[in-house]
């Protein structure tokens, strides 16, 4: 292009994300080789089932790859782009323009996990071979279009090439779960796709729609809203339906890890009041932290594995909120603290034969200082791999640095990509894969285990590990 900057090729480096030094990187070649084909195990995540239930083509490159990404738009913005321009929140917006922007922003993500996961979809989903840019972007457009109209990337052949042994969702408590329902009920499709229990606003006083969505569940259950022992009941016949679609986990977005077991009386009075509004923001916190003592009872009583996240500021900046809703980028770690937190649930439940709690946290030093001790010591805690912020390949292997030597590799979870973003799925297991591969060589390398004992570990961390912590 006479007067342009030429495009960039798109190649990925087979070695990529692999250790620098040659020897090691040999071991990592060889331990990758492991588990580079096998089938993804995916506990947590966002997809919906209904993708998969109705298999309609997807409608364009921006509405897949673009506007649901936060990863991806929370850094536009950054750069100057209006959330608006890229179809966050739903927001009409020309598909093609949207996309000619996120293009020519391209640069911006260099060094970033989301380049990694983008490139990944690009050329080895796609088959694409030149990098977005100004340049480029129609052509791309033009080109993934075409691609997305074809039966070969429908989500159910998708699904099927990207070798999903196992796939969750995150779904409300009152959700029918029909997009499940069909799936199990379709000879057609021989995949397993679980909903995921999210009882978090119906568990918090000081959710926004509390007193709403508390009464809706006491309606959609017959009970009067008032009656404690009625909601407690009712939240766990919602969880007997979720089980009955086939759901494996329980999952607890909350602004810390507090926990404490109230008595009956006690929480029975905090939550008649709380279902009128008037509780105050300290007398909200018990009820919650109340509520999870709950729900490990709960999970101890139906099995449900319980997962736990907390750490984070959801929708910082009120006025995007407001504007685009949640999940629009701009929901931001903050310190997390576990040990006196969940103390009070552990010293009833965290001896129990059966119960899985999984901790994640965004807060990097929890995982050596509080998360990967409890592991070491209580048989139903298990350590949550890196997420969100930290699903990248450097925070990778700062978890693993973290964690080993304490808790050593066992008491992980297996790898979460807790993704919305469906294509880039298998470029999420690619990374941890690859950075599991290059770290187990750095200890084959270092002496402090054998190459033997690696190949069965990366296997184990890989497959094994997510099937029986998740109960799969």
């Amino acid at each position: 292009m006479r007067g342009a900057m030429a495009p960039t090729a798109l190649t990925l480096d087979p070695d990529r994300l692999l250790p620098a030094d040659p020897g090691t990187r040999e071991i990592a070649r060889e331990l990758f080789a492991q588990v580079e084909h096998l089938p993804i195990v995916s506990p947590h995540g966002h997809v919906p089932a209904e993708w998969l239930a109705d298999d309609e083509p997807f409608a364009d490159p921006t509405n897949l790859l673009l506007s649901p990404d936060h990863y991806v738009t929370r850094l536009l913005h950054a750069s100057g782009v209006d959330l608006a321009a890229v179809g966050v929140g739903g927001s009409d917006v020309d598909a093609r323009a949207a996309w000619r922007v996120f293009c020519e922003r391209w640069p911006v993500f260099a060094g970033t996990a989301s380049a990694g996961w983008l490139e990944h979809v690009f050329a080895e989903v796609f088959g694409i071979a030149e990098a977005p840019s100004a340049g480029t972007a129609d052509a791309l457009f033009d080109a993934l279009s075409a691609a997305l109209a074809t039966d070969a990337f429908r989500p159910r052949a998708l699904f099927d090439r990207f070798r999903i042994a196992a796939l969750a969702t995150t779904d409300d408590p009152l959700d029918a779960l029909d997009g499940h329902r069909r799936l199990a009920e379709d000879p057609s499709f021989h995949g397993r796709v679980l909903p995921t229990f999210r009882p978090d606003r119906y568990l918090d006083p000081a959710a926004p729609a509390f007193t709403d969505d508390v009464a809706r569940l006491a309606d959609a259950q017959g009970r009067p809203v008032d009656d404690f022992r009625g909601y407690l009941e009712s939240l766990a016949e919602r969880r007997a339906h979720f089980i009955a679609r086939g759901a494996v986990s329980a999952d607890h977005g909350v602004p810390d890890a507090y926990t404490t077991a109230l008595d009956e009386v006690d929480a029975a009075s905090l939550y008649r009041r709380a279902v009128r509004g008037e509780l105050s923001s300290a007398e909200a916190r018990e009820l919650r932290g109340h509520m999870l003592v709950e729900m490990a009872r709960m999970s101890i009583d139906d099995g449900l594995v319980m997962t736990l996240h907390p750490g984070v500021l959801r929708g910082h900046n009120t006025a995007t909120h407001e504007t685009f809703g949640p999940d629009s980028g701009h929901d931001i770690p903050v310190a997390a603290e576990f040990t006196r937190n969940l103390r009070p649930l552990l010293e009833r439940f965290g001896l129990v034969k059966d119960f899985h709690l999984v901790l994640f946290t965004i807060d990097e030093t929890a995982y050596s200082r509080e998360i990967a001790p409890l592991a070491g010591f209580y048989p139903s805690v298990f350590i949550g791999a890196p997420w969100w912020f930290l699903d990248a390949p450097d925070a990778i292997g700062r978890f693993r640095s973290a964690v080993t030597e304490t808790a050593g590799f066992s008491r992980g979870s297996g790898f979460i990509d807790d993704t919305r973003a469906f294509l880039s799925i298998p470029a999420r297991h690619d990374v941890a894969r690859r950075c599991d591969a290059g770290f187990l060589a750095r200890y084959v390398a270092e002496g402090r285990i054998t190459r033997e004992r690696a190949r069965e570990i990366i296997v184990d961390i890989t497959d094994r590990q997510p099937r029986e912590v998740f109960k799969l």
